[in-house]
């Protein structure tokens, strides 16, 4: 049984939310942005430090507005606002929620007219990858009460912000790595044929539970003889046997921050094809592994992987990219694809994340999550087993 795990320090200090603070508003100001108000948990709590489970309830909305200047402003149900006491926020503002006639979106209007009275220019989340947690009609709504107002996109210099990490960030999610790292050792010492894939996820799941991972939201599996055909779906109650691979990909939690990465194994006696095919996608992360580093793009990290698969045969790469960036959400901006334009800076987390069709209905995928460096990158966790494990028992 692995020994617990050295964890670093829950939470931040206060001066790195007045940090995050001024640098969007610094951007805010390029833009001439009046206040920008946020709707969704990560967003919220990257901003505020305010971090609660109630986030799984949809019958409240919350928000959070950031004026040009000073400390974030919380527009929260009357239920959360003792919780903020343990934030560096000091102006909360509640209404009696729920109360869908009129749930906090007069009270969201007053507070963001007030803080945008210069260019009326008002920022919310609207582009890719986004969503404002706040029904249409209400969207519309508030609008209407800001009729004098512009509503702009700020998704655009909010990714840009939360895409290089602070070295607290860094901690957290190089804990959750090793803790998965540790997980995936476990399953590899006590795997056996006759398990079924959702034994084996929950053997792990508990395994990282029990090693410090607050929580394991995201944890699937797949096999089939020889290979298998998705890796979203999953865990089934197919039992593993001769001949089968299984892939587990998976994302502990620590303190709201993220691991994503998988581990292979087959099953007894599997044929060459798929050896070389786990063989390739080993071969290009290593690739991508040489090659990101500040200054190269996210299409470079992409192309120096896809070489190497279709060097190796590759049918093709249904998954549509190979890695992303990582930290409080599972992915995150920005993508690896083919001409992607993005320039790697240091301190980005991201998922190197080839895959591979290699025969019909087989694919092999491999990822990993590494840090960008001053000068190159590293890896967050122990490097994965460079030939396919094959479990015997």
């Amino acid at each position: 049984m692995t020994d617990l795990l050295m964890a670093p320090p829950r939470g931040f200090e206060h001066d790195e939310f007045a940090a995050r603070t001024e640098k969007l508003q610094r951007l805010m100001a390029t833009q001439q942005i009046d206040a920008v108000f946020f709707s969704t948990e990560p967003e919220f709590r990257y901003f505020s430090g305010f971090k609660s489970q109630f986030w799984e309830s949809p019958t409240r909305p919350w928000f959070l507005v950031v004026p040009s200047q000073g400390k974030p402003i919380a527009v929260v149900p009357g239920i959360g606002v003792a919780g903020f006491a343990e934030t560096w926020i000091e102006d909360v503002r509640s209404w009696p929620a729920p109360r869908p006639e009129d749930d906090g979106v007069t009270l969201l209007a007053e507070t963001l007219a007030e803080a945008s009275k210069s260019s009326r220019r008002i920022g919310a989340m609207l582009g890719p990858e986004t969503h404002l947690r706040m029904p249409a009609a209400n969207y519309q709504a508030l609008q209407n009460c800001l009729s004098q107002h512009q509503m702009v996109d700020v998704s655009e210099i909010v990714r840009d912000l939360r895409s290089v990490k602070s070295a607290a960030e860094i901690a957290k999610i190089r804990f959750a790595c090793d803790v998965t790292a540790a997980g995936f050792d476990f399953l590899l010492d006590n795997l056996q044929a006759g398990m079924t894939e959702r034994e084996a996820c929950k053997a792990m799941h508990l395994e990282m539970l029990r090693l410090g991972a607050d929580a394991c939201p995201y944890l699937i599996s797949a096999s089939g003889q020889g290979g298998y055909d998705d890796i979203i779906m999953g865990p089934t109650d197919r039992r593993l046997g001769e001949g089968d691979v299984l892939i587990i990909d998976t994302g502990a939690n620590f303190d709201g921050y993220f691991s994503d990465y998988d581990r292979n194994f087959a099953f007894g006696e599997v044929d060459k094809a798929t050896h070389d095919a786990y063989e390739a996608v080993y071969a290009s992360t290593e690739a991508g592994l040489n090659i990101a580093a500040p200054g190269r793009t996210t299409g470079d990290v992409w192309q120096a992987m896809w070489s190497v698969l279709e060097d190796a045969g590759a049918l093709g790469n249904s998954v549509g990219r190979m890695g992303h960036g990582l930290g409080m959400q599972l992915t995150e901006w920005p993508s690896n694809v083919e001409g992607g334009d993005v320039i790697l800076q240091a301190g980005m987390i991201m998922t190197l994340e080839p895959g591979m069709t290699f025969a019909p209905g087989k694919m092999m995928v491999h990822e990993e999550n590494i840090l960008i460096t001053e000068n190159g990158c590293e890896m967050l966790h122990k490097r994965a087993w460079p030939t396919l494990p094959v479990i015997t028992r």
